[in-house]
């Protein structure tokens, strides 16, 4: 079996004295692994660097088999990274949130999302609001998504100000008014086309953090990524 693809590198790992293991989320494909002969060479390390779009073809005798990758660089971002501290841990953030899907599961609008937070000419706010959406979406597509669409108590689908964290439903602010210090916070910017200030995102965080550990982190008995306290504070610090 052979195919090609379009991908965002997310992982590479060692295997053997002189291959790796490599980890690329590709389109209509999702994340896939596959061995790469020979890519601790120097040939190869400017190219599986995690951050880098790559074309590859996947092979294999039989399609639940590892298979192997064959390699091409289309975007070195991976370099431009480096030079910035911030986009470097967004990308081990989004790298290690993409790493908790299912195997060979396509996931397209997360990778477009990644993608996109990753490209250049945006500042710490603008990459902070695509990284509080990009973790949203994940919880969602992992199958664990908040229903914002309308209040769990009134009904009401306007002014919606706060998040059960128990159901993971919207309450609109009056709702909310009794039971406020119980709840979360759910920022506007989140349900709608609306400016976010530095403590809106610090809530959109809180908000997405606490159902990634209620759903995901703590029944699979994971640590948070290492990189991501440190990356909201530097995002949201007023300082």
């Amino acid at each position: 079996m052979q195919w090609q693809g379009e991908g965002l590198l997310i992982g590479v790992r060692r295997h053997g004295e002189s291959s790796v293991i490599a980890e690329v989320m590709v389109a209509s494909r999702g994340r896939t692994l596959g061995l790469i002969r020979g890519g601790r060479s120097s040939r190869l390390a400017a190219t599986l660097q995690p951050g880098n779009t790559v074309q590859v073809s996947w092979r294999a005798r039989l399609e639940e088999h590892l298979g192997t990758f064959a390699v091409e660089l289309i975007d070195a971002r991976a370099a431009d990274l480096i030079a910035d501290r911030t986009r470097l841990y967004a990308c081990q953030l989004l790298c290690d949130h993409l790493r908790l899907l299912p195997e060979r599961d396509p996931h397209d609008r997360l990778l477009a999302l990644a993608v996109d937070a990753l490209d250049d000419g945006k500042d710490g706010h603008a990459l902070a609001v695509e990284l509080a959406r990009f973790e949203l979406t994940l919880l969602d597509e992992l199958g664990f998504g908040l229903d914002l669409a309308a209040c769990a108590a009134t009904g009401r689908t306007t002014d919606l100000t706060h998040v059960s964290p128990k159901t993971g439903r919207a309450v609109s602010r009056d709702a909310a008014q009794p039971y406020a210090d119980r709840l979360l916070a759910l920022p506007a910017f989140l349900v709608a086309d609306a400016d976010a200030g530095r403590a809106d995102l610090a809530a959109a965080f809180r908000l997405t953090g606490h159902f990634l550990h209620r759903h995901v982190w703590d029944p699979r008995q994971l640590d948070p990524p290492a990189v991501r306290d440190g990356l909201i504070e530097a995002l949201t610090d007023p300082v």
